[in-house]
């Protein structure tokens, strides 16, 4: 069983728009980055995804990701025009007689999972050409510089009841560039916890992030199973704050996430540099929720 999150129409488009934007790294200057004690500010492989994956250079063959119950998903082609970046052109006919959504559950890109933007609802009879777009700022911070396999978690729901009724396997693309891709795992940083098949590395603090102040993480997870990581009492300079981090990661896979920490808080706190941080990690398994660990407090400053 996999974890579900029912995602729809244009509140899903504004969330996953958001979501684009929230990844402290592949916006941030060198100027607001400060380094995890005992760990590098090297932001490792982070490099301009554009850059290498010139235009041309990355296609695909069309391929029939989805062909089940009336509903099929094909990917026609990449697009590297779009206003999000790197996108699959998909084709998606739904030939039932109900009307459906179809949802991403997870996007991996070269094994890590990246955010995706796509929403799409089909009337029933009817087709659509969407597009699913990469999220270009998570694909520079995974030191992703050619995009050779894509792996897609799709569901399909019934738009009103919400009710999962297609689930079909993961599908996987492979692009022209796939023997090409790098898959080295971009954990350079100071190593906060690694135990139980996981691996949680803090990379670097973003004082200058979308929402405030950001905490970046690499996650590798090599567990037989989904799992979620959230994080729970952080301090600040001494000072209890929100962190907002919800980063669930599919077996084998590995994934570049940050600890949100909001501008408004910072400033009612007055926190104008972040100095020192004490966290604790609540893992657990997405599909059960039961918790694998609740780690201990674990502090570090930045330089």
């Amino acid at each position: 069983m996999k974890r579900r999150l029912i995602r729809t129409g244009v509140t899903s488009a504004l969330i996953l728009a958001f979501a684009f934007m929230s990844i402290a790294s592949g916006s941030s200057s060198s100027d607001s980055t400060k380094k995890i004690d005992g760990g590098s500010d090297d932001n490792g492989k982070q490099s301009e995804v554009t850059a290498d994956n010139e235009k041309g250079n990355l296609t695909i063959e069309e391929q029939v990701l989805v062909d089940q119950d009336d509903v099929k998903i094909t990917a026609k082609s990449i697009d590297e025009d779009g206003f999000w970046g790197v996108g699959v052109k998909l084709l998606i006919e739904n030939n039932s007689k109900k009307d459906y959504g179809i949802a991403c559950d997870a996007l991996m890109v070269n094994n890590y999972m990246i955010s995706d933007l796509f929403s799409s609802s089909v009337t029933a009879g009817m087709k659509a050409n969407e597009t699913m777009y990469l999220s270009s700022s998570q694909l520079s911070a995974a030191g992703i510089e050619k995009i050779g396999q894509i792996e897609i978690d799709f569901r399909v729901y019934d738009n009103e009841s919400y009710e999962t009724v297609i689930d079909p396997d993961i599908v996987t693309i492979k692009t022209s560039l796939y023997d090409q891709m790098d898959t080295t795992p971009n954990d350079a940083g100071k190593e906060l916890y690694n135990s139980n098949g996981i691996k949680i590395v803090g990379k670097y603090v973003d004082e200058d992030s979308f929402w405030g102040a950001g905490i970046l993480l690499y996650i590798e997870n090599n567990t037989k199973d989904s799992i979620t990581i959230s994080c729970e009492s952080i301090s600040v300079n001494g000072f209890m704050l929100t962190g907002y981090l919800s980063a669930t990661v599919y077996p084998g896979k590995m994934s570049i996430d940050d600890i949100t920490l909001l501008s408004s808080e910072l400033e009612e706190n007055d926190i104008s540099s972040i100095d020192e941080v004490s966290l604790s990690f609540h893992i657990f398994n997405s599909d059960s929720y039961d918790t694998i660990v609740d780690t201990d407090q674990i502090t570090f400053s930045t330089k």
